[in-house]
């Protein structure tokens, strides 16, 4: 697996469904396709890139241009409108923005006449599809003509100004995603030669080295040469950016070859230079390449070889805990695009400035410093040529490192490496490494020669309460297991990884042996990862683990947790909830940041020890105190739950619902001291019938999904032979009204309930639900009615989220529902109202229920 950053949305979404929250006028809207693809979008372009203020701007209510001189109120609705000034008159009207979801044909026929109607002097049509098209008004003694614009001018340039920039006048971009999408669309549609997005893919990234290169070799002073003028010819541009690469190919002849050209047409390099020129990608903060080429090669080409790429912030987040030092060998062995290299570099660069700083070195000083640590200090090995390619070229660019990137399969025997990577790349030889390895239900090793390296590609037996290896050879192997053992062989005693897996080798009873193998080293931290991590991409949960080689255990890990770090599944930007002014607050749901401050605070409590890392220098000096998302665990209490999942683990949520159940006059008691208490007893559901059988019969079968609403939903398509039914059903497991279904296993259904009606008492249960039933006048008045309302309670359902582990991509609470803490009201008299108020309610439903039978009997066989 690679690395990839969270795609930039810019759309806010309101508590009303349906609607979003306008980025410009902050009013609610209606969430149009125009509006979250479109026009949302270019408004904080504008805002972010452009520098114009939201007080020069109107978007709600819409301003109007006047259809004649005569017309008072304008019957031209405008999407954008960007005035000279805040003072918003007709006359200061300066560039008009049409959102609309039309073809370019008449949405340029509608900006025209709008331009024409107005003292706007510039236009722009963007659908959020197409390519945006920039236009000038020019008005002549013969009439109105327009022209089109290789972009529109910032806030206080003018339309000449465009194209004429000095490395200094370059800005950090804010909205690659947004831009990288919007040149793929124009490349699709319009570039001569080729419209394949890998081959789009090459030449886009052969045209950002080219301005990586132009920035980093021209002095803050200097006008750029990657840039296009208003008055540009296409061939003069495409001419200026070839004797770029002409000079990238020169300097970099070991990385691109000789014969490798920029082979889009001049229009189509115009046009993205032109719309590239005012940035600075040196200083972005996200990978430029990585999003350029994700954009670009899409799920499609990606997903069979696992390239799906790591967020930025978590390569950021990963790095600042292994916290690399100058003099310390770094290797990534499934480097990708260079993400977690790249991000190494800035690391340990910053702490040279800090060094250069003290010790008062000068700049000839601090540069040889850095090139140094590019050129001999960072490894990177990468299986796809390609982006092989790519990583090198970016090494070399940013840190002269371009030696340091090899093009080899890492889980291949070494000896079988080509002579240059066997002179520069050695086992137990480096300090650190850091790794997001491929996996993919799909992607598998195979090779007995090559599996024959690895412990952890021989068959493993279970015994006593642990795993023994046997000498059995497995024949395939899914690649992130054997990585785990390669990542430990290339460092050496005491050396530090942090590798990204799947959350299941961290909890299932039937991979425990994996975590065993990782459990014979110091494991010093663990990061919860979000389940949208990968998400629209991969559907993987995964958790960053590190390790410190051969190394005891020691006492303390350090574990991280989070609820969200950016994007949701759809890979959408989410922002924060205000509980109290029910609305969203407009604040990014990152919680990494948040993660960095309380690492960083840590830090800054520590003295400086070279000899150790700071988490064990934590440990040595007692600063372990728990915060919001950074916490310690015992390792014994992890060895003996066997559970490496920080979430697990996470006690200030715990904490925050006990205070929550305090308010609400509550006591939390765990469903395991009832059932001790003989207040509740518990069986399994009966089994799953053959797949014949289904639909068949008029014996309900029950799965996950038939649990909704309180209630039990019969699917008369599933419906069994009364003969399987008695095969598989057992007195001991005969249901009775009152009982209670919780799911504890199936995707996002887990925590669901409902109760068993006199309707339910002879149906089937999948084994994925648990049948809960209450003892009648037990010591804590608890009633079959208040056990639903329990379990269905937002203190048990925010318990579960952390109980709640994935095996592969399958959520299962497993036996952790018996460590759910209820929230029961320390009042009987409350105890008895909730449950009377509640068995009102469901016996009026049970009523509807025998009601709606009764009239399909009398009417005929109805389904219902």
């Amino acid at each position: 697996m690679k690395e990839r950053h969270t795609e930039e949305r810019n759309t806010q979404y309101s508590n009303k469904d349906g609607y979003i929250i306008d980025f410009i006028s902050g009013k609610e809207i209606k969430g149009t396709p125009e509006e979250i693809d479109a026009t949302q979008p270019f408004s904080k372009i504008l805002i972010q890139d452009y520098f114009y203020t939201k007080d020069q701007i109107q978007t709600r209510p819409q301003w109007r241009v006047k259809s004649s001189p005569s017309d008072k109120n304008g019957n031209y609705p405008i999407d954008i409108a960007i005035f000279k000034n805040d003072q918003k008159k007709d006359e200061d009207l300066y560039i008009i923005v049409e959102c609309k979801k039309k073809t370019q044909k008449d949405g340029l026929k509608q900006l025209k006449d709008y331009l024409k109607l107005s003292s706007a002097e510039l236009g722009v049509w963007f659908n959020g599809n197409d390519t945006p098209v920039y236009i000038q008004k020019i008005t002549k003694s013969n009439g109105i003509d327009f022209q089109q614009i290789p972009n529109i001018p910032k806030r206080g340039e003018r339309v000449q100004d465009i194209g004429n920039f000095k490395r200094g006048d370059l800005i950090v971009p804010h909205n690659l995603k947004t831009i990288f999408r919007i040149l793929r669309s124009h490349l699709a549609g319009n570039a001569v030669g080729t419209t394949r997005d890998e081959e789009l893919a090459r030449q886009l990234i052969n045209i950002i080295f080219t301005k990586l290169y132009d920035e980093k070799f021209k002095s803050y002073e200097e006008i750029v040469d990657f840039r296009a003028g208003v008055d540009e010819e296409p061939i003069i541009v495409k001419k200026r950016i070839d004797e770029i690469f002409i000079k990238v190919k020169a300097k970099y002849k070991d990385i691109i070859e000789f014969n490798e050209f920029i082979t889009l047409d001049a229009n189509s390099i115009y046009y993205v230079v032109g719309q590239l020129q005012n940035y600075c990608l040196v200083d972005a903060q996200r990978d430029v390449i990585a999003d350029a080429f994700e954009t670009f090669i899409g799920y499609a080409l990606k997903g069979p070889q696992g390239q799906f790429f790591t967020p930025r912030n978590i390569v950021t987040l990963m790095v600042e805990i292994l916290d690399q030092t100058p003099d310390e060998m770094i290797i990534d062995p499934a480097c990708g695009s260079g993400g977690f290299i790249v991000e190494s570099l800035r690391h340990i660069w910053k702490a040279l400035d800090e060094q250069g700083n003290k010790l008062n070195w000068g700049n000839l000083a601090l540069n040889e410093e850095k090139q140094k640590a590019g050129m001999s200090k960072i490894y990177g090995i990468e299986k796809d040529s390609f982006l092989s390619k790519v990583a090198k070229a970016y090494m070399a660019i940013l840190g002269d490192g371009k030696g340091g990137i090899f093009c080899e399969d890492s889980l291949e025997k070494p000896e079988n490496w080509a002579r240059n990577t066997q002179q520069s790349i050695r086992l137990n030889s480096f300090d650190c490494l850091l790794a997001n390895p491929p996996f993919g239900k799909d992607i598998k090793v195979i090779g007995i020669d090559k599996l024959s390296q690895y412990k952890l590609a021989k068959k493993w037996k279970k015994e006593d309460d642990g795993f023994k290896i046997t000498s059995n050879q497995n024949t395939e192997m899914p690649p992130q297991i054997l990585f785990i053992e390669r990542c430990l062989d290339f460092l050496q005693e005491g050396g530090r990884l942090g590798i990204i897996i799947p959350e299941t080798y961290f909890h299932a009873p039937m991979a425990r042996y994996v975590m065993e193998f990782m459990a014979k080293h110091n494991i010093f931290c663990l990061i919860d990862l979000p389940h949208n991590t990968f998400r629209p991409h991969n559907n993987a949960k995964c958790i960053a683990i590190f390790i410190q080689k051969n190394k005891p255990q020691q006492e303390k890990i350090m574990m991280c947790a989070m609820q969200e770090m950016g994007h949701d599944h759809q890979g959408k930007e989410i922002y924060r909830w205000n509980s109290i002014d029910e609305e969203s607050s407009g604040e990014l749901w990152d919680d990494i940041p948040l993660i960095i401050d309380e690492i960083n605070h840590i830090k800054a409590q520590l003295p400086i020890h070279k000899e150790q890392h700071w988490i064990q220098t934590s440990l040595l000096h007692n600063k372990t105190l728990d915060g919001k998302y950074v916490f310690w665990i015992e390792s014994q209490e992890v060895q003996r739950t066997k559970v490496y999942v920080p979430r697990y683990y996470w006690k200030k949520k715990e904490e925050d619902l006990g205070q929550f159940a305090e308010k609400e006059g509550c006591e939390l008691i765990s469903i395991n001291d009832l059932i001790t208490s003989k207040i509740i007893t518990y069986f399994d559901g009966h089994g799953s019938p053959e797949s014949e059988n289904k639909g068949k019969g008029e014996i309900p079968y029950i799965r996950v999904k038939d649990i909704v609403n309180w209630e039990i939903y019969k699917d008369p398509t599933s419906k069994i032979p009364l003969k399987v039914y008695q095969e598989m059903h057992k007195e001991s497991k005969r249901l009775q009204e009152g009982d209670i279904l919780y799911v504890r296993r199936g995707s996002y259904r887990i925590g669901s309930v409902a109760m068993v009606s006199r309707f339910d008492t002879e149906v089937l249960l999948t084994r994925e639900i648990l049948v809960l039933r209450v003892k009648e006048q037990n010591k804590l008045g608890i009633t079959p009615y208040y056990l639903l309302y329990l379990l269905s309670h937002q203190i048990t359902q925010e318990q579960a989220k952390n109980k709640i582990l994935i095996e592969t991509t399958l959520p299962n609470i497993a036996d952790r529902w018996r460590e759910l803490k209820l929230p029961i009201h320390k009042n009987k008299e409350k105890i008895k109202d909730i449950s009377e108020r509640i068995k009102s309610a469901i016996d009026a439903k049970w009523s509807a229920i025998e009601k709606i039978q009764n009239i399909a009997k009398e009417l005929g066989a109805l389904t219902t």
